[in-house]
C-alpha cells in the first residue's frame, strides 16, 4: 500500500493515494456483495469501510438475521422453509453456516429466517474479500466526491493518518445512506415527506432456559399475544419504560443466547430521530442502550426462563432502517411491491413483506405464496453516469423500501451493481446502458435465482 502522501492530485493539497478501477463505498452486505463479484470479474477493486470490519447495520446494527430468503407461506407451521434468493446471498449464508455461526430457519410471523453470529459473519466477510483479492480501507469515511462532465473521477478519504484521494472509473455507493449521491448534489427523498422508520437498538441475553422459552413463544419469533399485553400493562402503569409491545426474540447459534428486538426508538417527545443527523443518532444511541436494560429488566422480572439471563452484548451502533433514498432511472412504487410484479429487468426476488417501523403502530403486510422482483433500475441514480448504489438506498416508494431493504436482497443488490460495473467498463458505456439481460444471465450462471 502507498504512502498517503506520496503523489500530489492536481491543485490539491491532499495526494492520491491509489488509481483503481471500481471503488466501493461501504461494506455491509452489498457492499461485501459489489467489492467481492468486481474483483472476481478481474477489476481492481477498493472497498472503503469506516468501522474496522465489514457488516453494516448486520454486524455494527446487530441485526442478527438474514431476511428476504424464504418466501412467505399461509400455513407456515406446517410447510418447509421455501428459498427463493441465492446467488452471493446464498454463498455468503452457506459460508457463515460452514463456520458453524448460523441457526436452522426459524419461523418469523409467516415467514422464515435465519440467526448469525456477528463475529463469525465478520470473519466471513474478511475471508471473502482476501480471496477475491479486494483491497480494503477500514476506518476511513467518504468526505469530497470529484465529478467532470457529469462523471466521478475520485473521492476524498479521511483516517487517522489523513486526507488522501482515490481515483477510479467507477463508483459503487454501498454505504445504505446514499452518501456519495448526496455529497454530489443528486436528488434524493427521505421517507414519506421526510418521516423515516425507527431505529433500534438490538442486544443478545445469555443464560436463558431454552425450555421454558419455547414453551411460552412457541415456534414463532415473533412475541406470544400474551407478551404484548403484559408489556402494555408495564407501560401504562408505569412500572417498566416499554413502550413498544409486539417484539421479537431469535433464537441464536450459541447455547441459551437470544437475539432481542425490543426497542423502538424516538425523541423525548415521540418524535421522529433523523439519524442522519448526528444530534439525534448520538440520542438515539444513548437512550436506546438505556431502553435495551430497560427490557432486559422486564424479561427478567415477568418472563420465565429469563430469570437469571444476563445482557451480554448490546450493538456498537443503533440499528438504522432507513435514511436517504435515490431517485433513479426506475422507482420500486408500493403497487409493484403488493401486487407481486415481475419485472423484465429484475435482479432479486423479494417475498419479504411490507415491515414499516414508524410512528405508534407499526404496518406488517405479507406477501404470501408470492414474490416480486426488484428492477435493475433502481439502482442507477439520475443525473450521473459512472454511479451505481447498491442497498438500502435503492429508488423506491417509502412502503415498498420496508420491504426490499433487507439482508437477502442486499446481497443480490451488490451482486448486480458489480456485474453491472464490468459490463460498463467493457463496453465504455454507462450504466444505464448496459445490457440487463447479460446482467441476468450472468447472475443467473453465478447461482441467482430470476
Amino acid at each position: 500500500m502507498k504512502l498517503w502522501n506520496e503523489v500530489a492530485f492536481a491543485d490539491k493539497a491532499s495526494p492520491v493515494l491509489r488509481e483503481v478501477d471500481v471503488v466501493v463505498c461501504g461494506g455491509g452486505p452489498a457492499g461485501v456483495a459489489a467489492a467481492t463479484v468486481c474483483a472476481r470479474q478481474g477489476l481492481d477493486t477498493l472497498l472503503v469501510e469506516k468501522n474496522g470490519y465489514c457488516g453494516g447495520a448486520a454486524v455494527a446494527g446487530l441485526s442478527g438475521t438474514i431476511c428476504g430468503l424464504f418466501q412467505a407461506q399461509q400455513d407456515i407451521k406446517n410447510a418447509d422453509p421455501k428459498q427463493i434468493v441465492f446467488g452471493f446471498a446464498e454463498e455468503f449464508r452457506a459460508r457463515i453456516a460452514d463456520k458453524g455461526g448460523l441457526t436452522d430457519p426459524q419461523i418469523y410471523g409467516k415467514t422464515h429466517v435465519v440467526t448469525f453470529d456477528p463475529h463469525i459473519w465478520r470473519e466471513a466477510a474478511d475471508d471473502i474479500l482476501e480471496e477475491a483479492g479486494v483491497s480494503c480501507l477500514y476506518h476511513t469515511t467518504v468526505t469530497e466526491v470529484c465529478k467532470e462532465d457529469g462523471a466521478y473521477t475520485a473521492i476524498r478519504l479521511e483516517s487517522t493518518a489523513g486526507s488522501t484521494f482515490v481515483k477510479a472509473k467507477a463508483f459503487i455507493d454501498a454505504t445504505g445512506d446514499a452518501a456519495l449521491v448526496a455529497k454530489s448534489g443528486l436528488p434524493y427523498t427521505y421517507g414519506s415527506n421526510g418521516a423515516i422508520q425507527n431505529p433500534t437498538m438490538m442486544f443478545r441475553l445469555a443464560d436463558v432456559v431454552e425450555e421454558d422459552f419455547y414453551d411460552y413463544f412457541g415456534v414463532d419469533t415473533i412475541c406470544p399475544p400474551d407478551l404484548t399485553k403484559r408489556l402494555t400493562e408495564a407501560y401504562e402503569s408505569k412500572t417498566y419504560a416499554t413502550p413498544r409491545n409486539r417484539i421479537w426474540v431469535f433464537p441464536t447459534s450459541q447455547k441459551s443466547v437470544f437475539l432481542m428486538n425490543c426497542t423502538q426508538l424516538a425523541g423525548q417527545c415521540g418524535e421522529m430521530l433523523n439519524v442522519i443527523n448526528p444530534e439525534d443518532r448520538t440520542y438515539a444511541e444513548i437512550s436506546g442502550r438505556r431502553a435495551a436494560r430497560e427490557y432486559h429488566r422486564f424479561f427478567k422480572d415477568n418472563v420465565k426462563g429469563f430469570e437469571n439471563s444476563q445482557l451480554v452484548d448490546m450493538a456498537p451502533e443503533v440499528g438504522v432502517r432507513q435514511t436517504r433514498t435515490i431517485q433513479g432511472e426506475t422507482r420500486l412504487t408500493n403497487d409493484h411491491v403488493v401486487q407481486c410484479t415481475k419485472a423484465e429487468d429484475g435482479i432479486v426476488r423479494s417475498s419479504w413483506p411490507i415491515e414499516l417501523h414508524a410512528g405508534d403502530v407499526s404496518k406488517l403486510h405479507w406477501l404470501v405464496d408470492d414474490y416480486y422482483e426488484v428492477p435493475f433500475g433502481t439502482l442507477i441514480p439520475q443525473g450521473t453516469d459512472n454511479l451505481i448504489v447498491a442497498g438500502r438506498s435503492l429508488s423506491a416508494d417509502h412502503e415498498a423500501l420496508a420491504s426490499a431493504r433487507v439482508t437477502a436482497q442486499c446481497f443480490e443488490y451488490g451482486h448486480a451493481a458489480a456485474i453491472a460495473t464490468a459490463l460498463m467498463l467493457q463496453g465504455g458505456c454507462t450504466y444505464k446502458d448496459v445490457d440487463v439481460q447479460q446482467i441476468r444471465r450472468r447472475m443467473i450462471d453465478n447461482g441467482s435465482a430470476l
